[in-house]
């Protein structure tokens, strides 16, 4: 059974920041892009960000130049660093590794930005 672990969530005020983290195991990690999808409250899921196993990037347009993702490989972790943090940035985070037909979630860690 695929696991991934994420932690980092919490509330935070507008203008803020906050860092996700993401633990797969090794064989997971090291075969499958590592991504963060969220789902803001009554709306669906949206990418946020996305790296593959070479290194490329993509991100969601709300956030481009305000979040990043960062790996790990010794850790087998993947890192959302979420910076500049608004309200429409309130959700519940999705840890996501994907390989061609896998897809593998996270349970999930609420993001709340508020004053």
């Amino acid at each position: 059974q695929v696991q991934l672990v994420e932690s980092g969530g919490g509330v935070v005020q507008p203008g803020g920041s906050l860092r996700l983290s993401c633990s797969a195991s090794r064989d997971i990690f090291s075969s499958h892009s590592m991504g963060w999808f969220r789902q803001p409250p009554g709306q669906q899921r949206e990418l946020v960000a996305l790296m593959t196993v070479g290194g490329f990037t993509n991100y969601g347009a709300s956030v481009r130049g305000r979040f990043t993702i960062s790996r790990d490989d010794a850790r087998s972790t993947v890192y959302l660093q979420m910076n500049n943090l608004r309200s429409d940035d309130t959700a519940v985070y999705y840890c996501h590794a994907t390989r061609l037909a896998n897809n593998y979630w996270g349970q999930g860690t609420q993001v709340t930005v508020s004053s």
